[in-house]
């Protein structure tokens, strides 16, 4: 499945994005905020307090969510990444170019090699069937 082209534009032009996981028993948790940026037809967020971020556990063990940024709601699933995926330098650049402005300390959490093994695609889940 993949994005339409206005919710991939919607979404990566945001400043921020809202992100729940999905829970064992299906239901969401709690928003948390974060930045997203895109590279290509996809959409990338990175844990920028490591692996042992809440949202970054549940993320990996249910696999499933719910966005909000830029007028678009839509349900997701999780893709990770290899560390060595040739898309990181590209992920990299797409959040100094979007985010710098925010100072060096800031968006270095979310660059370079460590932020490269807590990287997550946002592929869009199918719609439920309608009718």
């Amino acid at each position: 499945m993949s994005w339409d082209s206005a919710e991939l534009e919607q979404v990566g032009t945001a400043t921020e994005l809202e992100l729940a996981t999905r829970r064992g028993d299906d239901t969401l948790s709690r928003y948390t905020v974060m930045w997203v940026v895109r590279v290509a037809t996809s959409l990338y967020v990175r844990s920028a307090y490591g692996p042992d971020s809440a949202w970054y556990r549940r993320a990996i063990r249910h696999g499933r969510g719910r966005i909000r940024a830029g007028g678009v709601e839509r349900e997701v699933v999780f893709a990770r990444l290899a560390p060595d995926d040739h898309v990181h330098g590209e992920i990299d650049a797409s959040f100094h170019a979007k985010y710098d402005e925010y100072g060096p300390q800031i968006v270095g959490t979310v660059v370079g090699p460590d932020a490269a093994t807590v990287t997550l695609r946002l592929d869009p889940a199918p719609r439920p069937p309608s009718g």
